[in-house]
């Protein structure tokens, strides 16, 4: 009976949301086909893009399946999408300095903190928005640190932007329990 539950949940969102990863992995291979400037990809630069795109997109489809309730799809969604974005933009350009710059790794920490917040949880609701408001304090951390060392303000006030996903995420989930 809990697996006809399960299975009668359903994710409307499916097509969209592996459609849309499918395109973004499609984007790159299109500007180096149109010779777009700057875009200079690799296998490696795909496998691992597509490995995060399939790992976001999993994770997703884990959370649909752990609840029906739309507040709780929508606080996973946000939490997956910030922690995809973190670890994309700290490839691609690092959001601290350059993409070599070792404080990047402090980012890696808060998303320790939300995966095993999470597992901790065992990704139920209540649980879930403690780990999603520990991210955002870590995530928060992580800037604090950034100021005090000294590092380029302007990336210290962009990685400080994802801390109200972090936080919204944490709202909905606590919402998704009550």
């Amino acid at each position: 009976m809990a697996e006809r539950s399960i299975e009668a949940r359903g994710n409307r969102l499916r097509p969209l949301v592996w459609g849309g990863a499918a395109a973004l992995l499609l984007l790159p291979a299109l500007a180096i086909r149109l010779h777009v400037e700057g875009v200079d990809w690799n296998a490696t630069d795909f496998l691992v893009f597509g490995a995060m795109l399939a790992i976001a997109c999993g994770l997703y489809e884990l959370a649909t399946r752990m609840s029906g309730d739309i507040r709780y799809r929508a606080a996973a969604g946000i939490a997956v999408a910030t922690g995809f974005l973190t670890v994309w933009a700290n490839l691609a350009v690092g959001m601290i300095g350059s993409e070599g710059n070792p404080f990047n790794l402090l980012f890696a920490g808060v998303l320790g903190v939300a995966i095993v917040g999470a597992l901790l949880a065992k990704l139920r609701a209540a649980g879930m928005a403690r780990a999603m408001f520990a991210a955002a304090v870590a995530q928060a951390l992580v800037v604090v640190v950034a100021f005090a060392v000294g590092a380029d303000p302007r990336g210290a006030v962009c990685s400080g932007l994802f801390v109200a996903p972090w936080l919204l995420s944490s709202a909905l989930f606590r919402r998704a329990s009550q």
